[in-house]
């Protein structure tokens, strides 16, 4: 098991400062998290499926947080209590196994941040005015500034907490205005009058699918966090980014319902989110939508390269400090450069990626279960609880069984 890299304090204000730089740390994965797993692709989805299954969708929400706690507290707590990247992890328990997550989990970020930076020029549209295509390059160029200022990991903590915060208070505004029908979306969250797969694993790959799952817990890594000592404090982080993201999917989707209920029709192959937070709220609700948008665009863009490159150290050692700084920069640049050359529009875009994405998650999870169940000795002789073993595996077994039966339909949204 490696140690953390952090020294340990000596003076009283040392000490102050080392406590005050581990809360941020653990605020910071928890918002890295939450705001990768609430971008862009989430709330176009949100809003296309709130259309198309009107409060029926609100399982698809119940269910994407369910396997949310389920993936989340069984991968961030095996991470850090070896101090081990999940693609180092996989490797020692199956070899090879690492290299095939990492290419996967890249492979996927890329096809995620091209949609994330889709996002973003959606959002700068909407709040300016301005062409897609040159708000994607603004705001590929703000995350790339990021990400070269030398203390880039203090800064990524900082801008996520605060952009997350702030997604949240406009959010709920508009859900305030919007007046769902509160009965008939309780009702249905756990009585739906229809299930769909596809949605469900779409929308459970926009929010955990791919590379949202390690997110934090590379973060964590990051930070020094690791070793079963911080098992509690990882254990918090999680659930609270858990509970963070739970409460935004369900008022975002409560803002959407009320408009979709009151009978307006949204154009899905649009940018249906503008539209509903527009019929809400006027042109003060477009400007609204216009900033939750960007936040949640600029956020996962970089959460999105962040947590990609972080896996390329198992290819090689080199990949790290600095060097894994200009890698992300070169990751958003190449992101940039697909997004700026292909003609798919950007809804379609965001919801296809949440798909492939959840495509991805059984893999991963079925790989950390496998671990778990038998290569404990990979976990440095940690004693793992059987019972966070039994719900991972439950999600892993749901999660095969969606992906499978919604492969098809994910797949037509790009091919026709």
């Amino acid at each position: 098991m490696t140690e953390s890299t952090t020294p340990a304090p000596a003076s009283a204000e040392e000490i102050t400062a080392f406590a005050k730089s581990r809360r941020r740390s653990l605020l910071g994965a928890l918002f890295l998290m939450a705001t990768s797993a609430i971008g862009p692709g989430f709330i176009t989805q949100t809003a296309t499926f709130t259309a198309q299954l009107g409060a029926a969708f609100a399982f698809g929400i119940l269910a994407s947080v369910l396997i949310d706690l389920a993936v989340q507290l069984n991968i961030w707590r095996m991470v850090t209590v070896t101090g081990k990247r999940a693609s180092v992890l996989a490797n020692e328990a199956l070899r090879g196994s690492g290299y095939v997550l990492a290419v996967l989990i890249v492979l996927g970020g890329l096809v995620f941040n091209i949609g994330n930076i889709a996002g973003a020029g959606l959002g700068l549209n909407t709040l300016f005015g301005l062409d897609p295509k040159i708000g994607g390059v603004i705001s590929a160029a703000i995350a790339i500034a990021i990400f070269l200022v030398k203390r880039a990991g203090v800064v990524i903590d900082r801008v996520v907490i605060v952009a997350g915060l702030a997604m949240i208070v406009l959010t709920v505004i508009v859900a305030i205005i919007s007046q769902p029908p509160l009965g008939d979306a309780f009702r249905q969250t756990v009585w739906p009058d229809e299930i769909n797969f596809a949605t469900i694993t779409t929308i459970v790959g926009g929010t955990v699918g791919g590379y949202i799952t390690y997110a934090g817990a590379h973060k964590l890594l990051d930070s020094g966090t690791a070793g079963a000592e911080h098992i509690r404090e990882v254990n918090r982080a999680a659930l609270n980014g858990i509970l963070v993201t739970g409460v935004m999917r369900y008022v975002l989707f409560l803002a959407i319902l009320g408009v979709v209920a009151s009978g307006v029709v949204l154009d899905t192959t649009g940018n249906p989110g503008a539209q509903a937070f527009q019929a809400a709220a006027g042109e003060t609700g477009l400007r609204i939508f216009g900033a939750v948008f960007w936040i949640a665009a600029i956020t996962s863009v970089i959460g999105a390269a962040y947590t990609s490159v972080s896996f390329l150290p198992v290819f090689s050692a080199k990949i790290a400090g600095r060097a894994a700084d200009y890698w992300t920069v070169g990751f958003i640049i190449v992101s940039l450069a697909v997004y700026l050359s292909i003609g798919t529009a950007p809804a379609t875009l965001l919801v296809f990626v949440g798909g492939l994405n959840g495509l991805i998650l059984p893999i991963g999870l079925t790989l950390f279960m496998y671990i778990g169940w038998f290569r404990p000795r990979v976990l440095g002789g940690y004693r793992y609880p059987k019972w966070l073993l039994i719900i991972g595996t439950i999600a892993a077994v749901v999660t095969w069984y969606m992906a499978v039966n919604a492969v098809g339909p994910i797949f037509a949204l790009v091919t026709g």
